[in-house]
């Protein structure tokens, strides 16, 4: 980069956002409306009059850039399909602890196959699975300790 010159993510995106979140504090009516209709964004009346400009630049960048498709789209393009799990894989995610895959009840061990099927059928079971996530230092990750 040249001295002066600003990022391409910076020309591209992030002055546009700027720019509308300083118009929409300043309440500049005219640059608002030549932001909206630039965009083909249609702001209800509400929103536009409301006291709280937040509520105003809201309602715009909800329109604009919702974050829900993006969400949604990251999700199914990053996250790998159910269906290439291996079967140690499911047996992992079924076991806590130290037990074993062999240990677990009968009918327990009969969902690994509906797990790996994945199907949507009406007679097929619902398997929900439910994990919390926190923060680790990657120091303390295994591949990053001492041996």
């Amino acid at each position: 980069q040249s001295k002066g010159k600003k990022p391409l993510f910076v020309q591209l995106v992030l002055d546009n956002i700027w720019s509308l979140y300083e118009a929409v504090m300043k309440r500049d009516k005219e640059k608002i409306e030549k932001i909206v209709t630039s965009l083909g964004l249609r702001i209800g009346a509400r929103e536009s009059r409301h006291a709280d400009p937040k509520v105003h630049l809201n309602a715009i960048c909800s329109q604009w850039l919702p974050i829900s498709d993006a969400v949604l789209s990251m999700v199914c393009n990053k996250i790998p399909s159910p269906l290439d799990i291996t079967a140690e894989r499911v047996e992992k995610l079924m076991c806590v602890g130290a037990r074993t895959f062999d240990s677990l009840p009968p009918e327990t061990r009969e969902l690994k196959s509906a797990f790996m099927k994945c199907s949507n059928e009406g007679t097929a079971p619902v398997i929900v699975f439910v994990s919390k996530m926190f923060p680790v230092d990657a120091k303390a990750l295994p591949q990053n300790k001492p041996r």
